[in-house]
């Protein structure tokens, strides 16, 4: 098996576990990150119940939201870091969450 992969920035062959390319600069995809946008969408739509904190594997933060979720305060917190996880670059949310 191969300890080569190509870059998603200029298609040279690079090592695949390279965070970035040695050529272009161009970030490369770390496998088992979490999404940003996923993040976001869960915060948006599911966040009173902390949905998007288990899916970035702070369980003990989800079960909190779960257990304040009839107060609405989760629900406003959660449309913040909606907004915050957006505003992120994927390489500061990789760093954060990843």
């Amino acid at each position: 098996m191969s300890d080569m992969a190509f870059c998603r920035g200029c298609g040279k062959e690079i090592h695949k576990e390279a965070v970035a390319c040695p050529s272009c600069g161009a970030p490369q995809a770390v496998a088992g990150t979490k999404s940003r946008i996923t993040a976001a969408l869960l915060a948006f739509f599911f966040g009173g119940f902390g949905v998007h904190k288990f899916y970035l594997g702070k369980t003990g933060q989800g079960i909190l939201y779960l257990l304040f979720c009839w107060t609405f305060i989760p629900s406003i917190i959660a449309f913040i870091e909606f907004i915050i996880y957006l505003c992120n670059s994927d390489q500061e949310f990789a760093r954060k969450y990843g």
